[in-house]
């Protein structure tokens, strides 16, 4: 795969255009305020009194908010006007949804719960997170979209204090099963130079794509630059380098494919 680093190149603007500049700031502000006064009131009110006033005065603040939106107490959103939130979703207790940069986007469709203490972060300018339907995000998930995207699938369940990072893009297929304490990190670190820090030698972020029907086990960790194919299982524990074709059953570190399902299928049948 090609590798690339991803750069934003801000436009100068002309004075021309102060007064509208001056106008989106004044908005902003004002937002922002509102922001603050409406959770400042209603975020930290317990139980189902708190939920149905939430219910009531939310929707001011987000981009979209659907029907029979559950929201619970004590919960950080920045850059509400970012974030678009469908019909019949739960967000827990102690959530951040953080959108509050240029172009910033976090957007969780219908049906979808998210559990208490999971954090989604745009780190970065056009960052974005889009949770599809029917998607459910189980306790301390961590999800940082460090200017790219990260897609999770329709149907999809994320385990317990998964990690998922850029600035490469993620994208999590369709009915996908992901257990606790994995790791998805869409960036390598280049350390070429042993006489520079390697923090100081930048990173290459070329992207992780988790095709449609997988199921990886606790504890997997997968690598910038892997494709895994539809259907496959990755057993726990194992470090994912390199791309798994379809239908594949994968173990150890790093990740070897053992056998293949539809194989074992045809044995079982004949």
């Amino acid at each position: 795969m090609k590798r690339s680093r991803n750069m934003v190149t801000i436009p100068s603007v002309s004075t021309q255009f102060a007064p509208e500049i001056h106008r989106q700031t004044r908005s902003n502000l004002w937002s922002r305020v509102q922001q603050e006064l409406i959770t400042g009131l209603a975020g930290w009110l317990p139980k189902k009194p708190g939920i149905l006033l939430r219910r009531l005065l939310y929707p001011r603040l987000f981009a979209r908010m659907g029907k029979a939106v559950s929201v619970e107490w004590g919960s950080d959103y920045r850059g509400t006007q970012q974030i678009e939130i469908g019909n019949n979703v739960f967000l827990g207790r102690m959530i951040c949804l953080d959108a509050d940069v240029r172009g910033g986007q976090i957007q969780i469709d219908d049906d979808t719960y998210i559990l208490d203490n999971v954090r989604m972060y745009c780190h970065l300018e056009y960052g974005k997170i889009i949770v599809q339907e029917n998607v459910g995000i189980d306790r301390g998930v961590d999800i940082k979209a460090h200017g790219g995207c990260i897609e999770i699938g329709r149907g999809s369940y994320i385990g317990p204090y998964v990690c998922m990072a850029g600035p490469g893009h993620i994208k999590v297929g369709e009915n996908c099963m992901i257990a606790a304490h994995s790791g998805i990190y869409a960036n390598n670190h280049i350390f070429v130079d042993p006489m520079t820090p390697i923090k100081d030698q930048g990173t290459t972020n070329e992207g992780i794509v988790i095709e449609d029907d997988c199921w990886l086990g606790t504890g997997v960790k997968v690598l910038d630059g892997v494709t895994i194919g539809q259907g496959s299982v990755i057993g726990a524990g194992a470090v994912v380098t390199k791309d798994i074709p379809p239908y594949s059953v994968a173990v150890g570190i790093p990740a070897m494919v053992i056998s293949q399902r539809g194989k074992q299928l045809a044995r079982r049948s004949a």
